[in-house]
């Protein structure tokens, strides 16, 4: 799998989404990101890039998505697959982006 991060991911994003996303060529495998644009545009642009299908299946609209990404990641060093994406089910990623979103500023969608 090939490094699909936007090249201008940078830790610096004040604000934005964190997100989990799957594939369709790989059902145990997700990957883990940040963006300051809507995740589902962000899935269909990654999609029109590479063969197969990204899609979300969680976000978090937060402050410094970036570094909530950074410490997702972090836990999940021993599952990492290749790059940003990781070998775990997309409920455990969600599970710890819920479990931190009670430490970091969430924004309403409203």
């Amino acid at each position: 799998m090939e490094n699909t991060d936007n090249k201008n991911d940078n830790d610096d994003i004040s604000y934005g989404n964190v997100y989990v996303m799957t594939h369709s060529f790989f059902s145990d495998v997700i990957k883990i990101g940040c963006t300051p644009t809507d995740p589902d545009e962000h899935a269909i642009a990654l999609s029109e890039k590479t063969p197969g299908d990204y899609k979300v299946v969680f976000s978090l609209k937060c402050a410094n998505p970036c570094k909530v990404k950074n410490q997702i990641r972090e836990y999940l060093n021993a599952k990492e697959y290749v790059n940003e994406f990781y070998q775990v089910p997309a409920e455990v990623a969600e599970n710890l982006l819920k479990r931190e979103s009670l430490r970091i500023p969430i924004f309403n969608a409203n």
